[in-house]
């Protein structure tokens, strides 16, 4: 969605205020430049304290009051929170999980299948509509928060499980026991009066379809609510909803429970929220995969509807890292930067994750920065909002991959979201912008120089097909290990692996096994920089040291292990044909396989990475490929990161971020702009300087 301004703000909460502040919470708010508020959520037993008795008092408070300080408002519908009254008049409401039933007390706890929680969301939702359509300045909506089903296992969702089985498959129950193989250990189904309980399954595949099957609720739901929003909204107010990520203590990969993509489809915008470490842990990685993500859902601009001021404990920002954080989420793509929350809360569960205001309410650091990003925003966000963005890679993503791996792990620790994070962070370091693609996208496919799969697990012939096709026309394929390996049904394909694009990739495998002390040897491409000339000695073809010397630890990596032990979780045994060999394995019984390969496939190139290793050996392999794809690698690598779009003004925007406390510098190319918030021009060769936590806007003239 384009947008005529940069939207700019937090979430507020009157009702949880200790004391009547709101008149001075919108002037606090007018100063810094927020523009607009985030309301009404998470609060349905604020506006219906009992059943059929509603009060809406602390909302019109807000909207009356942000109308009279030019802010404007997006109200979201509170249906991810019921109130206690409706649990206790129908306890199956809450929902049943594969630990079995909910108590009430947190949210998120209901059972979204339930006919009586959606005839009584129904009521609420439209009657929230009902009481905020006089105000001219609500300027969108938002749809429940974070939504997914809960592992909802109730009997509502199991019938309907069934259904959707029978929908799938028809009356033909032997093509059901097929495609998920329940002849194993004797679970075949013959009638479906006979379904049983999915919770006890220990199938892959049965389990992964409802995973599936639990996407598709959260799609249903959100168009079900959609459609009742879209009945009172007037042209022009948007819809979207507040996407999250992976949760590993902060924002970290695909969304297991969600199928964003498709249920983003009757939304407006896309909004997301983005969390992160912050002081000496703050790097720019996770708002760089939110947003390509994020633009990904909708391939446009996106709303960050929820990111942290002080945030959790710990995350307390250095000076300058919200200012940073703000125009990085503007580089990938965002309309909005909108922080969780105004104030801090003074009771519940997140009273310790601190908004922008601390406990006492006053002006504070972090305030004080806001009103710097603010009047930035007012002032330049006309040349900065509605980024265009492209980039030469893509990464192909996919929720079927996803479950299936969690049903069939890759080594004892590694997930499928850090095989897609290695990936991710080692291009983002070498300053190469990523898209990011559903496997469904494969009429994209060719727009892109190269094209990455991480652990593409599950796959469609139409996908391989396609992948096949983007090679043979030109492409530059770069997959892992756990590629095409299944079906979309989680069962493997008994052919060669990897299924179908042996011939891609010149090559083939059919034994792996967890890497014991297994190096890398007989590199074809350079060594980064970075290797001590011990460690590549104990890795030079031939070595008598490659199997068994004990060089420096990897440089850089944290990871205590010697290079000639940097495989780790997962390793492939590869036997080349017409491909040839990257990198072998350094081992005593397993240096007869390839580790790494590339194949001339038609008029492309196909690259196997059939092994987990370090990451200062990935970044630089990937420099190498990049190269030999066409693209040209900026000079600035981590810490300063460069991102770049087209504005408005079909200018080209360059953002430059200094992700570390020393200062940086670069050298400006690509003839005369004008750094914007120096506001001053910069020429050819010129030498400029960046201080710490600390960024540069250039636009090209």
């Amino acid at each position: 969605m384009k947008t005529d301004r940069l939207l700019f703000g937090a979430a507020y909460y009157d009702e949880y205020l200790p004391c009547d502040r709101i008149e001075q919470d919108m002037e606090m708010m007018e100063r810094a430049h927020i523009n607009v508020i985030r309301i009404a959520e998470s609060t349905w037993s604020t506006w219906e304290p009992q059943e059929g008795v509603f009060d809406f008092t602390h909302l019109h408070r807000m909207l009356r009051a942000s109308a009279a300080h030019n802010i404007s408002v997006i109200v979201g519908t509170p249906t991810y929170a019921v109130p206690a009254w409706l649990a206790a008049k129908c306890p199956e409401v809450l929902t049943e999980t594969h630990d079995g039933p909910e108590r009430y007390g947190r949210r998120q706890n209901m059972d979204i299948t339930h006919p009586v929680y959606l005839r009584h969301a129904e009521i609420i939702i439209r009657r929230l509509m009902e009481e905020v359509a006089p105000y001219a300045h609500v300027i969108g909506f938002q749809l429940d928060n974070e939504t997914k089903a809960y592992d909802t296992c109730s009997p509502c969702a199991q019938q309907k499980f069934v259904a959707y089985l029978q929908e799938k498959f028809g009356d033909d129950l032997d093509a059901l026991n097929r495609a998920f193989g329940l002849d194993y250990w004797s679970n075949r189904i013959d009638s479906w009066e006979d379904f049983p309980d999915v919770r006890g399954t220990i199938n892959g595949s049965l389990g992964a379809e409802y995973q599936k099957f639990q996407r598709r609720l959260v799609t249903d739901f959100l168009a079900w609510e959609c459609a009742i929003v879209r009945e009172y909204a007037r042209p022009g107010q948007f819809i979207t909803q507040n996407f999250d990520y992976d949760w590993r203590g902060y924002s970290y990969g695909l969304q297991l429970e969600v199928d964003q993509w498709e249920a983003a489809a009757p939304l407006t915008v896309a909004g997301f929220d983005i969390y992160h470490p912050s002081a000496q842990d703050l790097t720019g990685r996770e708002i760089a995969f939110g947003g390509a993500i994020a633009r990904s859902v909708k391939k446009d601009n996106y709303l960050i509807l929820e990111t942290e001021a002080q945030g959790n404990h710990g995350w307390l920002p250095y000076p300058g890292q919200l200012r940073l954080q703000a125009f990085s989420h503007l580089a990938s793509g965002a309309n909005s930067v909108m922080y969780w929350h105004w104030h801090s809360i003074h009771n519940a569960i997140e009273s310790y994750w601190k908004g922008i205001l601390s406990h006492n309410l006053r002006e504070n650091a972090a305030y004080r920065e806001i009103c710097t990003i603010g009047a930035a925003f007012a002032k330049y966000g006309s040349r900065l909002k509605n980024l265009r963005k492209k980039a030469d890679i893509a990464i192909v993503l996919s929720n079927e991959s996803l479950t299936g791996l969690q049903w069939f792990p890759t080594g004892r620790t590694l997930q499928y979201n850090d095989i897609f994070r290695w990936l991710f962070d080692a291009f983002y370091e070498l300053n190469l912008e990523c898209d990011i693609l559903s496997a469904d996208d494969i009429d994209l496919f060719s727009q892109y120089k190269i094209l990455v799969t991480p652990a593409l697990y599950s796959v469609s012939d139409t996908l391989v097909e396609n992948l096949r096709a983007y090679v043979s026309a030109g492409g530059f394929l770069i997959s892992t290990f756990r590629t095409a390996f299944a079906d979309l049904d989680q069962k493997i394909y008994a052919d060669d692996q990897p299924h179908g694009l042996t011939e891609v990739f010149g090559m083939t495998y059919d034994q792996f096994t967890d890497p014991v002390n297994v190096g890398l040897r007989d590199f074809t491409f350079p060594l980064c920089e970075a290797l001590s000339s011990a460690d590549r000695a104990a890795m030079a073809p031939d070595s008598a040291a490659a199997a068994s010397a004990v060089p420096a630890d990897c440089p850089e990596t944290g990871c205590g292990n010697s290079l000639a032990d940097c495989v780790h979780d997962w390793m492939e045994l590869l036997l080349p044909d017409t491909a040839h060999a990257l990198a072998s394995y350094a081992h005593p019984h397993w240096g007869e396989y390839a580790a790494i390969t590339e194949n001339q496939y038609g008029s492309g190139h196909a690259v196997y990475l059939g092994c987990y290793f370090d990451r200062n050996l990935l970044q630089d392999l990937l420099t190498c490929l990049a190269q030999e794809a066409g693209l040209t690698l900026p000079a600035e690598k981590y810490p300063v990161i460069c991102k770049r779009g087209i504005n408005d003004y079909d200018k080209e925007i360059l953002y430059y971020f200094n992700y570390a406390d020393a200062p940086a510098e670069i050298t400006w190319q690509g003839g005369e702009a004008v750094l914007l918030l120096q506001d001053r021009t910069v020429r050819d060769g010129e030498h400029i300087r960046i201080s710490g936590w600390d960024l540069l806007i250039a636009e090209r003239l």
